[in-house]
């Protein structure tokens, strides 16, 4: 068996329920680029375990410095949007000073490949529920981009999430989809999109970002040497520049 040279490492923190991320990360991501992963208790996608989940994240980001990973990332958007505005940051320094490593969230990438885009409306769709959809929505507001449309499934146990069949992003994608968004935007990291990117893309005719494409394109973006990753959308297959670095590290 012929060995693959990994080159650079993530580290990636995802709630304790999540069954998708890391087959979706080990799929997506390079040869030359290895995922490390821990986990943060969360069994159900609701508000208070969206705003607990965050109380582990030294302890198990210091877990992952011990791999000496380059980049630490914490996938999840409904945990890092919780707070509003400026809450991803926060929880990015916390990381960074738990650990010395580069960090970012699912919430930063949102963000940076939207802008990427010049993104500044969206349709959004997510399988958990409207609340939750909302607290994304409001997210988004906060930085200036407007969602002109929202469809969710209302599944808020993060193991149904995960058995969700990817048709079931195609189904609310195109439910949400509207011809004066900018981008789609499929939300939530346990919910299988990837299988189906290229596929709604060519429905919609225009990008499709989901929490996990976007949350592998910043990570990639931060460790540099790039170029295109095919075969997972648009995001991936161009490898936009990000707007600016200052998601890229916490100072």
């Amino acid at each position: 068996m012929q060995r693959v040279v990994k080159q650079q490492r993530v580290g990636l923190l995802v709630p304790s329920s999540n069954s998708t991320q890391e087959p979706e990360f080990a799929s997506t991501l390079p040869s030359s680029v290895s995922l490390h992963v821990t986990r943060l208790g969360l069994a159900s996608v609701d508000p208070d375990s969206t705003l607990k989940i965050v109380a582990e994240l030294e302890k198990e980001s210091r877990k992952l410095a011990d791999a000496d990973v380059d980049v630490i990332l914490l996938a999840a958007t409904a945990p890092s949007t919780r707070m509003g505005k400026g809450y991803d940051a926060q929880l990015i320094q916390r990381i960074h000073d738990a650990t010395g490593r580069q960090a970012t969230t699912a919430a930063t990438a949102m963000i940076a490949a939207m802008g990427a885009y010049h993104a500044r409306k969206v349709a959004l769709a997510g399988p958990w529920s409207s609340q939750t959809n909302q607290q994304v929505a409001d997210f988004l507001h906060s930085h200036g981009i407007e969602v002109v449309s929202q469809v969710a499934a209302e599944v808020t146990r993060n193991n149904d999430i995960g058995r969700l069949p990817p048709e079931s992003a195609i189904e609310l994608g195109l439910k949400a989809d509207r011809p004066d968004a900018d981008v789609l935007f499929l939300a939530c990291g346990n919910w299988w999109t990837v299988p189906v990117i290229e596929a709604l893309e060519a429905r919609v005719g225009k990008p499709v970002l989901t929490t996990n494409n976007v949350a592998i394109w910043q990570v990639l973006s931060m460790l540099g040497g790039h170029r295109s990753v095919p075969g997972f959308g648009q995001l991936l297959r161009e490898m936009p520049a990000a707007p600016n670095a200052s998601t890229e590290k916490a100072a």
